[in-house]
């Protein structure tokens, strides 16, 4: 039986890391058995470039269109046209990364509840999955998503690294939980090779959010700190795991779960 093919559903392409160095990155991601990726947006110009890597690797990596919390501060009726004309692209196929982040606070809290909240008003008018971004903010998180959640398509929390009551919270609206490398990092990760257990296999989705969160069990360690979705297997494996769960079986579940929230079509030949 063929071992199931990988999905990155967070690659910032646009990172100065990677931006000269596409084909390398996807041609190395393929070597590795990671055959679909999401390249993320995260302002207007990050989402043009995304949508622009889509349009050159059209069998392997899909765009998404957003405005990060980081960003909330640029956010205008222009950031919203954009977005609008963005969604319309065949290769776009979610809105985001957007959401809230009061760690760094790069933006005024209130422009970020601001561009959050319109954001998600758009993906229910147009209904499209929303890829989110929370850190340090849970509270005013729950409490935004939790006003349009019966009304959006699907959602995902990316990048998770909460509590276990935060990953609860989020599972009762129904969200798709993102899991990096930060679970295979014994410095502050160890939490979530307990909370992992938890996700139902149809809400568990991997990804590298490369150039970031290299996975620190990686031996040898690499030279380079830049990561890449070629080191998802690192993810999956240590995902795995932690869930007492064969790594085959966990790779097609969230090879399916990840193509189905895109609704993206699965050929026979991808699936065991």
């Amino acid at each position: 039986m063929k071992t199931a093919p990988l999905f990155d559903i967070a690659v910032n392409f646009g990172a100065s890391a990677l931006a000269a160095k596409t084909a390398e990155i996807v041609e190395q991601a393929l070597t590795n058995d990671v055959q679909k990726m999401i390249a993320l947006g995260c302002n207007i110009s990050s989402s043009q470039h995304a949508l622009s890597v889509a349009q050159s690797f059209p069998k392997n990596v899909y765009a998404t269109a957003g405005i990060h919390p980081h960003d909330a501060k640029s956010f205008d009726d222009s950031t919203l046209s954009s977005l609008v004309e963005l969604a319309q692209q065949p290769q776009v196929v979610a809105l985001g990364e957007c959401g809230l982040d009061f760690n760094r606070d790069f933006s005024p809290r209130d422009q970020q509840l601001h561009a959050f909240e319109t954001q998600l008003q758009l993906a229910c008018e147009l209904q499209i999955p929303v890829v989110m971004h929370q850190r340090d903010a849970h509270e005013a998180f729950i409490k935004v998503l939790s006003k349009y959640r019966h009304k959006l398509k699907q959602v995902v929390l990316h990048c998770f690294t909460g509590t276990k009551n935060e990953l609860e919270a989020c599972l009762e609206l129904d969200c798709h939980i993102g899991i990096t490398g930060w679970i295979c990092d014994e410095r502050r990760g160890l939490h979530l090779l307990e909370s992992v257990k938890i996700i139902p296999d149809n809400r568990l989705m991997l990804e590298t959010d490369s150039p970031y969160l290299m996975p620190r069990n990686i031996t040898p360690k690499p030279k380079s700190r830049n990561n890449r979705p070629a080191n998802l297997f690192h993810i999956a494996d240590t995902v795995a795991a932690a869930r007492s769960q064969p790594i085959d079986l966990l790779r097609k579940n969230c090879f399916e779960t990840t193509s189905t929230f895109f609704d993206l079509p699965m050929t026979k030949e991808l699936i065991c």
